[in-house]
């Protein structure tokens, strides 16, 4: 499941970058729980939880059976 959650994570990247951020995958646990780390702009940006929840999140839900949950990790 890890590899399936990097291979979206690298089609999202270019927006992330784009806008001077980036996310980093720390785990995926068993329960299917991604901690993620967004670094950069999107670190400390006040729109970070709408664009890990909104984004990340849902395409990780949508192209990765197992997944649960996205969680950020500071």
């Amino acid at each position: 499941m890890e590899e399936q959650v990097q291979e979206v994570l690298s089609k999202l990247r270019p927006f992330l970058l784009r806008d001077g951020g980036d996310v980093e995958l720390v785990d995926v646990d068993d329960d299917g729980v991604v901690l993620l780390r967004l670094m950069g702009a999107c670190g400390n940006c006040p729109s970070s939880t709408i664009t890990l929840k909104a984004g990340i999140e849902r395409a990780l839900m949508a192209e990765v059976p197992g997944v649960t949950e996205i969680e950020q990790v500071f």
